[in-house]
């Protein structure tokens, strides 16, 4: 299948997926507390099951046929741990480059953060970068305002982690909507401001205010994000037909992803679930629900 055919597919799956799941809150009237399933949903060729709650997170899983059986890739942070690709900083704001030096295909999502450089930054695009590629240009967005040098001791010149991925709605949609370097800083402003008040205390890192990595390594949103992640994170693994997701927070649909595998989507699965903690705790309602 050609690729323009294949995600036109995954587009209008993840439309019909999204509509299911919005009938579904609409019908059961919100969330409920604790991590429960309530049976399944079809969509076509694919169906739902969940929603899988914890506090004012609900995920629906997508079950459906893996496209790609059998394709393995590996992850940007499985990568960047192996040293099989070198993410390398070009002086540019929303540029950056990318080697694999590997025999096997890597798998880059929009929204990853690399960290280190000359700043922060989230990649701009998905992006299966081949074996031995040589340098490929590759679109991104500054999450990090201000700071353009090393810091401490990472090296200016390339990234050398992609532990996290961005954390909200607002900052995806600015840099894959807009594509607004501007709009992406106020968005990571906004996240942090969010969870600095739900936490109860500053997020912002003395080091560098402004990184929105930093601001998710804090100890206090890692704590609160545990209680989420501790109690979704076996969910994906309750079937091998398991292929993306949807999630909401406080009874609205946010997002979804669908992939071409259940191993991808296995192995993309504890970024993804992190992602979606932070953003809830984030959105945290007063008098609802308070961080572990």
């Amino acid at each position: 299948m050609k690729k323009q055919a294949f995600v036109l597919t995954l587009v209008v799956v993840l439309l019909a997926v999204i509509g299911s799941v919005t009938m579904l809150l609409s019908a059961q009237g919100s969330w409920r507390a604790g991590v429960q399933g309530r049976g399944e949903t079809p969509a076509g060729d694919y169906r739902l099951s969940g929603p899988y709650t914890h506090k004012n997170l609900s995920i629906f899983l997508v079950h459906g046929k893996s496209v790609m059986k059998g394709k393995s890739f590996l992850t940007l942070q499985e990568a960047l741990l192996q040293k099989k690709v070198v993410v390398y900083e070009t002086q540019s704001v929303n540029e950056l480059s990318i080697q694999n030096f590997s025999d096997e295909d890597v798998y880059v999502q929009s929204g990853d953060i690399v960290k280190g450089g000359q700043q922060d930054r989230m990649i701009g695009v998905d992006l299966i970068v081949p074996p031995r590629s040589g340098k490929l240009p590759i679109s991104a967005f500054c999450v990090e305002h201000g700071r353009w040098s090393g810091r401490g001791s990472e090296r200016a010149t390339v990234f050398s982690s992609s532990s996290d991925a961005a954390a909200t709605k607002e900052i995806r949609l600015a840099a894959k909507s807009a594509n607004s370097q501007g709009g992406v800083w106020q968005s990571v402003t906004v996240a942090q401001d969010k969870l600095s008040r739900n936490v109860g205390a500053r997020v912002n890192s003395t080091v560098s205010e402004s990184s929105l990595q930093l601001a998710v390594e804090n100890h206090k949103v890692q704590e609160s994000a545990d209680s989420y992640v501790n109690a979704l994170s076996s969910i994906a693994n309750q079937s091998d037909d398991v292929i993306g997701y949807v999630f909401a927070i406080n009874g609205k649909v946010n997002s979804a992803d669908i992939y071409g595998s259940n191993l991808l989507f296995r192995k993309l699965w504890p970024k993804l679930l992190k992602a979606n903690a932070i953003e809830a705790i984030a959105e945290l309602q007063p008098g609802r629900f308070k961080p572990a």
